[in-house]
């Protein structure tokens, strides 16, 4: 019996030392597929940091929801891709984070302005150097404990088609959630920094949303430590 008890306690050690959720294993590139790698590599491009100032390149994200109030000129087919954009956002976030979109201003911690670029600056004075060469701009806050507070954008519907607007709306909704950085790969994602007119999710945009807003994704972590977080998430799934 005292056998038959030993062997079951080696057993359940071996298994212990061989589960998916031991932190302490280093999770070598070959237990993941291309895709997952790429998915990887590309997190850590887009959501550590942020294209302008001097703030760290460590993830950030709300840890509140997010409250859109609407200011400007919106049509209705500019609402109805806000909706939309937001559907989408909120079906891939699990760990509690939703944007919502609210008639008073009041209860807002985000703005979208739908108008001119002179329009925008003249509410906020600190952007008029941005918005003669961009359509489109959006600036998100932190506090001290790297989660982001408030934040607010526009969209230039004078210089921009409907098209061009949609994509300005998605881009920068979608980069002010901490993914505020662009890059050179995949020219169909929203993130690219050539100028496109994109306005869906390609799926590893989706699936960069999808994990900074995932239970396991934490704030504040550096490249490396962001890499093992991954992994982690990935080979768990």
């Amino acid at each position: 019996m005292e056998n038959k008890l030993l062997l079951l306690l080696v057993i359940l050690i071996a298994l212990s030392s061989c589960s998916k959720n031991d932190e302490n294993i280093i999770l070598p590139d070959s237990e993941f597929s291309e895709y997952e790698i790429n998915v990887i590599d590309y997190f850590k491009d887009v959501a550590l940091g942020f294209e302008f100032g001097n703030a760290s390149r460590i993830t950030r994200k709300w840890n509140s929801e997010v409250n859109i109030s609407i200011g400007g000129e919106a049509n209705d087919e500019l609402i109805n891709e806000l909706e939309k954009i937001k559907t989408e956002i909120n079906e891939l976030a699990t760990d509690g984070f939703k944007i919502n979109i609210v008639n008073n201003s009041s209860q807002s911690n985000y703005y979208i302005f739908f108008g001119s670029g002179s329009d925008y600056a003249q509410l906020y004075p600190d952007q008029a150097n941005l918005v003669d060469s961009n359509w489109g701009l959006f600036s998100v806050f932190f506090n001290n404990q790297n989660q982001l507070i408030s934040g607010q954008m526009y969209v230039d519907i004078n210089r921009a088609n409907l098209a061009e607007q949609k994509h300005l709306l998605r881009e920068e909704l979608t980069q002010s959630l901490g993914l505020a950085r662009d890059s050179q790969k995949y020219p169909e994602s929203i993130f690219q920094s050539a100028w496109t007119t994109t306005t869906e999710y390609t799926s590893i945009d989706s699936d960069l949303i999808r994990l900074l807003y995932h239970p396991d994704m934490r704030i504040g972590l550096t490249e490396d430590q962001v890499d093992v977080v991954l992994k982690e998430i990935l080979y768990n799934e």
